[in-house]
C-alpha cells in the first residue's frame, strides 16, 4: 500500500517539517508515503483574475505531468462533504481499493486547484470549511490518514 502526496509548496518552518515526519513515521507500518512538491508561483499583490488563471493553469500543469493514467487522484480541495473519522477511514479503505492500493493526495497552491487537474481527481476531500494554511493542511492530512489506518485495524487512538 502506497500514499503518495503531490504538493504545490515546499514546508518551511521546522516544526512542520517534524510533525510530517512524525506522521509518516507512525503511518510506516501501514503504508509506504512519498512527497512530491512542485514549484509554488508567487501571486502578485493584486493580481488580476487572469493573472491568478495563469499561476493555477502553470501549476496544474506540473501536478497532471506528474500523474499516470492510473494513478486514484484525491483532490483537497474546499466546498466539499466532511467526513467524521470513522466514516472518513471507511472512505480512505474504499479509496485504497479503487486505486489498486495506492492513493495520490493532491494539495494545489494557495489559489486552488485548475480546473483541469479538477477533471482529472477521482474523488475530493475537505477537511475542514476553515481556511487552512497549506503547512497546515499537510499535517493534517497526515494525521487525519494515521487516524484513518489505526480506525481501519481496529488499533485505539482515534477517541
Amino acid at each position: 500500500m502506497k500514499i503518495r502526496f503531490l504538493v504545490v509548496g515546499k514546508l518551511k518552518e521546522t516544526y512542520w517539517k517534524a510533525a510530517e515526519a512524525e506522521y509518516r513515521k507512525r503511518l510506516s507500518p501501514y503504508v509506504q508515503t512519498e512527497i512530491m512538491e512542485l514549484n509554488d508561483y508567487p501571486t502578485p499583490e493584486h493580481a488580476s483574475t487572469k493573472e491568478e488563471e495563469e499561476i493555477k493553469r502553470k501549476e496544474g500543469q506540473e501536478i497532471l505531468a506528474k500523474l499516470k493514467p492510473t494513478d486514484f487522484c484525491v483532490l483537497l480541495d474546499l466546498g466539499q462533504k466532511q467526513w467524521d473519522s470513522l466514516a472518513l477511514a471507511s472512505q480512505v479503505e474504499k479509496w485504497m481499493t479503487q486505486g489498486g492500493s495506492s492513493i495520490t493526495f493532491v494539495i494545489g497552491g494557495s489559489l486552488g486547484l485548475s480546473e483541469e487537474v479538477r477533471r482529472r481527481g477521482n474523488a475530493v476531500l475537505t477537511l475542514s470549511s476553515l481556511t487552512l494554511t497549506h503547512q497546515m493542511t499537510r499535517v493534517f492530512l497526515w494525521e487525519i490518514l494515521y487516524r484513518s489506518f489505526k480506525i481501519i485495524h481496529h488499533e485505539p487512538y482515534h477517541k
